[in-house]
Parts: structure tokens; sequence; C-alpha cells
């Protein structure tokens, strides 16, 4: 009766972990997605509405979800707190300290670094430029992450079962 006790949690687990795998390729295109309408808001809050960036940031993230919303509320809380530090410096500070948290990957990390070099940095033509610039990139990953979820999220999910299962009849 133990053994079966066991055999049935070594199962739920692997199958748990399987099944968390899949989460994280089925998450990044849906948080890339949200960066790319991030990027939007910015880009408008920018070109149009000439909102100071760490409001303009603030009101991005009250629009989207957690992970990717804690990412632009802590850049937005670095500037606002008048530490003296550049635009760039609080950008990847936040965007490194949040990173870990979300499913995405380093090409969409560095895209959104280079991105903070520019932000601030120059006139509204030029940031917009850039913006233009980084949503491409995120578009071309997200093209690529939807393509590793296709590929990757059901294996992630039999895998689980099935190293579960084999473990479970090894033990028996």
């Amino acid at each position: 009766m133990l053994k079966l006790a066991g055999a049935a949690l070594v199962l739920f687990a692997g199958t748990m972990i399987g099944f968390m795998q899949a989460a994280k390729f089925a998450q990044r295109p849906k948080q890339i997605r949200q960066l790319l309408h991030a990027l939007q808001r910015l880009e408008t809050e920018i070109g149009y509405g000439q909102t100071p960036l760490p409001e303009a940031l603030a009101r991005i993230a009250a629009a989207l979800t957690a992970p990717v919303a804690a990412l632009f509320a802590e850049a937005s809380a670095l500037l606002s707190s008048g530490s003296g530090e550049t635009v760039a410096a609080c950008w990847e500070r936040a965007f490194k300290a949040g990173w870990p948290s979300t499913s995405m990957k380093s090409p969409e990390r560095d895209t959104m670094l280079r991105l903070g070099e520019t932000l601030g940095a120059s006139g509204a033509g030029d940031q917009m430029k850039h913006l233009k610039l980084a949503m491409h990139q995120l578009q071309a990953e997200e093209q690529s992450a939807r393509e590793d979820q296709q590929r990757y999220e059901k294996l992630c999910r039999s895998l689980g079962v099935l190293t579960a299962a084999l473990v479970v009849i090894l033990m028996m």
C-alpha cells in the first residue's frame, strides 16, 4: 500500500513538472504580446501625449498584468524616486530584477535593455524610431515563441507523464 502511494506521488510530481514546463512555453508568447502592447502605449504617450516618462510607465503598468506589469511599475518607481540615476540605469535595474519572474528569454530582455538605453536620452522622434525597432524585434521573437510553443508544449506534458511512469516502473 505504501509503495502504491509513493508511486502515485511520483507520477503526480512528474506530471506536474511536465505541465509547468509546458505552461512556460504557453506564457512566453503572451508575455511578448504584452510587451508589444506596452511599447505601443509608450509610443502613444511619448509621441502624442508628451507625458513624462515615469508617469507614462506607471500608466502602462496599470494596464498590464503581472509579471510584465511589475517591470514597468518598478522602472516608474525608480525614476520617480529622485535618486539621480539615469533613465537607462533605472530601466536596466528594473528589467534585470524583474526578468526572472517572466517566462521570456534573453533575446526579449536584450531588446528591452537596448531600448532603455535610448529612452529619455534623445528627442521624441528618435525615441519613436527606437520603439518601432524594438517592436519589430519583439514581433519576430513572438513568432519564434509561438513556433516553440507548438513544437514543445505537448512534448513537455507527455515527457513529464512518461518520465514519471518510467520512474514508477523502475521503482516497482
